[in-house]
C-alpha cells in the first residue's frame, strides 16, 4: 500500500540558505546515497568538520542498507531471515528473525488495532497483484488495465493479521496460511529512519535531516545561530518534484519531528483517463478516492509514515477524530479539488497560520 515511488520525493526539504555558523563551530554538509529502500535518501546536518558528518553519514548509509535487507520482501540475502523468507514459508514453518523485525510487526500490529486497520501489513496478496499492473504500465503506458474484482478478492481472503504469528521469545514469525505475504511498505522507511535517528543522536549527531525518498525525520534544530525549527514544505501535487518553494503549498516548522506525505502523484498510471495511484484501500481493494494528499507531523517517523497511509484511505471527518483521540500527532489533508485542511495544532507551524523557523 505505500506510497512513495523511488526517485520522488513526498515533501520538499526546504532549508533556508543562511551564511555563518552557530557560535562559529558549526557548518552544514549535504550528502546522499541511492538504493536502499529503492529511494534516494538525502543527509542534511551541521558538524564542526567534514570528516564528522561524513562519520556520522556512513554510518547513516550503513544502517539503512541493514534494514533494506530486513525488510525487503523481493529479495534474498546470505544469512538474513528477511520479509522475502517470512513469505516464502507461509503456511509451512514460523521463520527466525532479527529483533528489528519482531519490533517492526509488533508496531503494526499495535497500530492497526489502535486506528482503523486501514494500513495493514498482510495486504501482502493484494498488493502484489497490484504490483504487476503497476509494473506493466510502467513498461507500456499505452497497455493499462484494471486488476478483475474476482481476483483481489480471491487474494484478500489471505489477509488476516491475525495469522501472522509473533513469538517473541523465540523471535519466529509465522504466517499460518500458504498464499498469505506480508508487505510492510506502509511503514518500513520510517520505522527504519526512527531506528537509525536513534542511534546517530546516540553517536553524537545533534543537528540535521534524514531524509529517505521523502520521509523527513529531523534531529534537534539547525545550528546556524538564527533558526530554532527546520523548515520543511509540502509538496504541491499538481507540481513538478522539485526542491523549489515555489512547488509548496505550505511550510511546516518543525524540530525533532517527522513530516511524512502519501499522495496520489507519487505513483500511478492513466487507465481510461483516470488516475490509478498505489494506495489501496483493504476495504474497496482500489485506490483510495478521498484526497489528492496527507501530510502528517508526529515525534516518531514509524508513526508519521504508518499514519500518512491511514488518514489517506479514511474520510476527513474520521480521519480528524483519530487525530483528535490520539497525542502529539498533527495532519494536513489535500482535498480533490486542492483546497487544505488540517488539524488544530498544525495551526501553531504552519507558514501560512504565521509560524516562523526563526528564533524568538
Amino acid at each position: 500500500m505505500k506510497k512513495k515511488a523511488a526517485l520522488l520525493l513526498t515533501a520538499v526539504i526546504l532549508i533556508i540558505t543562511m551564511a555563518g555558523c552557530s557560535a562559529e563551530k558549526y557548518q552544514k554538509y549535504t550528502d546522499s546515497f541511492f538504493g536502499t529502500f529503492d529511494t534516494y535518501t538525502t543527509v542534511v546536518g551541521y558538524a564542526k568538520s567534514q570528516e564528522e558528518f561524513d562519520r556520522y553519514f556512513k554510518q547513516i548509509e550503513s544502517r539503512m542498507e541493514e534494514m533494506h535487507k530486513l525488510f525487503d520482501k523481493y529479495n534474498s540475502y546470505d544469512g538474513i531471515n528477511n520479509k522475502r523468507t517470512i513469505n516464502d514459508n507461509a503456511g509451512v514453518k514460523p521463520v527466525e528473525v532479527d529483533q528489528e523485525s519482531i519490533d517492526l510487526i509488533e508496531f503494526c500490529k499495535e497500530w492497526y488495532d489502535k486506528t482503523s486497520g486501514k494500513t495493514n501489513i498482510a495486504m501482502g496478496p493484494v498488493l502484489e497483484i497490484w504490483h504487476d499492473y503497476f509494473d506493466q504500465a510502467s513498461y507500456d503506458p499505452s497497455d493499462t488495465a484494471i486488476p478483475p474484482m474476482d481476483e483481489l478478492e480471491k487474494a484478500a481472503r489471505f489477509t488476516d493479521l491475525d495469522k501472522v504469528i509473533v513469538d517473541k521469545e523465540k523471535h519466529t514469525v509465522y504466517l499460518t496460511e500458504k498464499g498469505m505475504s506480508l508487505d510492510v511498505g506502509a511503514v518500513a522507511k520510517g520505522f527504519a529512519t526512527e531506528i537509525i535517528v536513534k542511534e546517530i543522536k546516540e553517536a553524537g549527531f545533534s543537528s540535521g535531516i534524514l531524509s529517505p525518498g521523502g520521509n523527513i525525520r529531523t534531529i534537534g534544530q539547525p545550528l546556524d545561530g538564527t533558526r530554532d525549527k527546520w523548515g520543511i514544505g509540502i509538496q504541491n501535487p499538481d507540481k513538478p518534484v522539485v526542491n523549489d518553494a515555489e512547488n509548496t503549498l505550505d511550510t511546516v516548522y518543525v524540530k525533532d519531528a517527522a513530516v511524512v506525505s502519501s499522495g496520489d502523484y507519487q505513483r500511478y498510471y492513466i487507465h481510461e483517463g483516470k488516475r490509478i495511484h498505489h494506495i489501496i484501500d483493504p476495504d474497496t481493494l482500489m485506490p483510495g478516492e478521498n484526497f489528492r494528499a496527507v501530510t502528517v507531523v508526529a515525534n516518531d517517523a514509524a508513526v508519521a509514515d504508518f499514519m500518512s497511509t491511514t488518514l489517506f484511505l479514511l474520510t476527513y471527518e474520521e480521519g480528524l477524530d483519530l487525530i483528535n483521540s490520539l497525542s502529539d500527532i498533527e495532519a494536513i489533508w489535500v482535498m480533490p479539488d486542492m483546497t487544505v485542511r488540517f488539524s488544530d495544532g498544525m495551526k501553531d507551524i504552519l507558514k501560512s497560520q504565521g509560524a516562523t523557523g526563526l528564533k524568538k
